[in-house]
């Protein structure tokens, strides 16, 4: 297996930003025009929804209902912080199974409170550099654990659409056949991605100075393993939340489209995205402001609360590495497990 930790990708992000000068200014420009349609969005529906009565429906919530919630919130983080577990096999590098753990979680909190950019990549580029990985460790790493977070939503969802097709507004203009078109291409997209790994274990694909590392059939199983159970986890929360008012199958393709509606939106946390998808897509069985006080709940469990966690872990781990920085680099890789 080829050394993934002889990547030096700051070269390659140098000249590519001195060749797209213009690119942070585009960029720049489609976030704050995105921020502003999100901003519109949500003053629209704020002026439609009773808030009175979505705070009670809040306030409804018993105490078993938010524990129960808040149980399957940690089962969730937990298997997503196992994500870089599958990296750390793959690579070989020897930081042990709770460093990695506590990175993969911190990263995921910032993640979705921040975005991919930042929380993402940002937080594992600073605290596994810290621990000694090379940066080409850290890029599979963080490349295998989106993989395996996509690889899930990819057959789940395409399973949701063909199985049992959504009843999507009408001016989204996708129909049923184009539901269907979609629930058998993105199973099949997941599929490949198995198939590769079955018969290229071990090899490398190039895109500029970086190289992704195909990992063995069998990883790739347990990344599909863990992906679908993560995101099934994440609608259960969100069913329990809306007191099963509507039924589990019928969230989890509506969890499942909010989430890549709030990729292509690209705001952090995807604010306003996640209600808005739900509110379009349930708005005709729900009041509003049940739906509303649901998700309100949903982000308070599932993203502020770990968000005051991670600040704490994150300050602890930053005071540790400064107080005994790593003697050895971590990234000195060994033979990973097949």
């Amino acid at each position: 297996m080829r050394r993934a930790d002889t990547v030096d990708t700051a070269g390659a992000t140098g000249a590519a930003v001195t060749q797209y000068a213009w690119w942070p200014w585009v960029r720049l420009g489609l976030t704050l025009a995105f921020f502003c349609a999100v901003a519109m969005l949500l003053i629209r529906y704020s002026r439609e929804v009773e808030w009175g009565a979505v705070w009670k429906t809040v306030r409804a919530n018993t105490p078993t209902t938010l524990m129960l919630a808040a149980a399957l919130t940690v089962v969730s983080h937990g298997l997503f912080a196992s994500f870089d577990l599958i990296g750390r096999n793959t690579t070989g590098h020897r930081l042990s199974v709770p460093r990695v753990l506590s990175v993969a979680w911190v990263s995921y909190v910032f993640n979705l409170n921040l975005g991919a950019l930042l929380g993402g990549a940002g937080f594992r580029f600073r605290l596994y550099s810290q621990l000694g990985l090379d940066k080409g460790v850290i890029a599979q790493v963080y490349g295998l654990s989106v993989v395996t977070n996509w690889l899930g939503l990819t057959m789940l969802l395409g399973g949701a659409l063909l199985l049992t097709p959504i009843a999507l507004p009408d001016d989204w203009q996708l129909g049923h056949q184009a539901q269907t078109i979609l629930g058998v291409v993105l199973p099949l997209v997941a599929l490949a991605y198995l198939v590769a790994c079955f018969w290229m274990p071990g090899r490398s694909w190039h895109w500029r100075a970086v190289h992704f590392t195909m990992p063995s059939g069998r990883t790739a199983l347990i990344q599909q393993l863990l992906s679908s159970l993560n995101w099934l986890v994440v609608a259960g929360v969100i069913t329990i939340l809306l007191r099963q008012q509507v039924a589990y199958t019928e969230v989890v393709g509506v969890t499942l489209l909010a989430a890549v509606a709030g990729v292509v939106i690209h705001v952090p946390g995807g604010l306003g995205v996640l209600e808005a998808v739900f509110v379009a897509m349930l708005g005709s069985d729900l009041p509003r402001h049940d739906i509303l006080g649901a998700l309100l709940a949903y982000r308070a469990l599932y993203y502020l609360a770990p968000l005051v966690l991670a600040v704490i872990v994150f300050a602890v781990m930053e005071a540790g590495l400064r107080k005994h920085p790593a003697a050895h680099p971590a990234s000195n890789v060994q033979q990973p497990a097949q």
